[in-house]
């Protein structure tokens, strides 16, 4: 009835997931790295043999051969070349035979019992359904408040139609094509795909089964380079329209506020080399208070340790001026 597909980059995480999967299940697992490993994950890894290639990191090809060795030969790997988790999604529900197929994430953990879950979902599920949600759970600490890198994750329980946990209908990825290979990262990609099956005259429901989503420490500037989805943003906006967001039932987003402040800036900066003092100055009252704004908003609910804090100054005045260049490349690239 179901085929799991999973893409991976190599995270250490997808041994967790392939474990909480019944054995019983079938699960293609898709190979997105560039510098890939041969589709045989049951010898033991060589680094002088042939089961490695290119310039491949023999520490990150164990961590994936070892996941796969332990799920057993019930896993099928297939690789799809670096082109992302859209174009790796996407080999892996052309080479499914079952009537649905469910995408997980390879840093999710299916809870228990969620492979009998999932079929309950899906059964009996009327010919216009055309996909199933699971349900996300992100474990946050108890001990105090959530910093904004979790407070970000934690937001996916409340996302719609994300790929962490969504079984489509086979008849309806072949009908919209599957995902758009034009999405090369993980982010919108699953949300197109979305808004495109329910225009195809399919409607999208919430099961019942929960998956658990952990926070990952994903460094000083994650909340940084997180702003090249501001470019596939541009995207979803040439493809769905203005009220793609709205259609989705997500917040307006800061990318007006984050011009504004980059202008300032820019504007600060440029009379100050033009020996415009006045001007300079008003403009840089106007970019430190939107900074300053921005800034509080993510360092209050937060639990404003000094490393939190410090984290959130420098990236706060980072983050409008790269939110604002993401978003004007991905103008360019689709207008071309």
């Amino acid at each position: 009835m179901i085929t799991v597909v999973i893409p991976t980059i190599g995270r250490p995480t997808l041994a967790a997931t392939l474990a909480a999967i019944d054995p019983k299940t079938e699960v293609i697992v898709v190979d997105d790295r560039r510098d890939e490993i041969v589709v045989d994950p049951l010898p033991e890894p060589s680094v002088d043999g042939p089961l490695l290639t290119g310039a491949a990191s023999v520490e990150r090809d164990v961590d994936v051969l070892g996941a796969l060795r332990a799920a057993g030969g019930r896993v099928r790997v297939l690789r799809s070349g670096g082109r992302g988790p859209a174009a790796a999604r996407n080999v892996g529900w052309r080479a499914a035979g079952t009537p649905w197929v469910v995408f997980l994430d390879d840093d999710v953990i299916p809870e228990p019992g969620w492979d009998k879950a999932v079929r309950a979902d899906l059964e009996n599920l009327p010919a216009e359904v055309g996909g199933s949600q699971g349900r996300i759970e992100v474990p946050l600490p108890l001990d105090r408040r959530p910093t904004d890198a979790e407070r970000n994750t934690a937001g996916l329980a409340t996302a719609e139609w994300i790929t962490a946990d969504m079984a489509y209908r086979r008849a309806a990825l072949e009908r919209v094509g599957g995902f758009d290979e034009r999405f090369p990262r993980a982010y919108r990609e699953d949300a197109d795909l979305a808004l495109r099956v329910r225009a195809a005259g399919y409607r999208l429901v919430r099961g019942e089964r929960v998956t658990r989503h952990p926070v990952r420490d994903d460094g000083f500037w994650s909340s940084v380079r997180f702003q090249r989805g501001n470019a596939d943003d541009a995207l979803m906006r040439r493809v769905h329209g203005p009220d793609w967001r709205a259609a989705l039932g997500g917040a307006p987003g800061r990318l007006r506020r984050h011009a504004v402040t980059t202008g300032a800036g820019l504007l600060a900066i440029g009379a100050v080399l033009a020996g415009h003092r006045g001007t300079a100055a008003a403009a840089g009252a106007v970019w430190a208070l939107l900074t300053a704004e921005f800034a509080w908003a993510r360092i209050a609910p937060g639990p404003r340790t000094t490393e939190e804090i410090r984290r959130m100054a420098v990236t706060s005045a980072l983050i409008p001026p790269v939110a604002c260049a993401h978003r004007l490349r991905g103008e360019i690239r689709v207008r071309r």
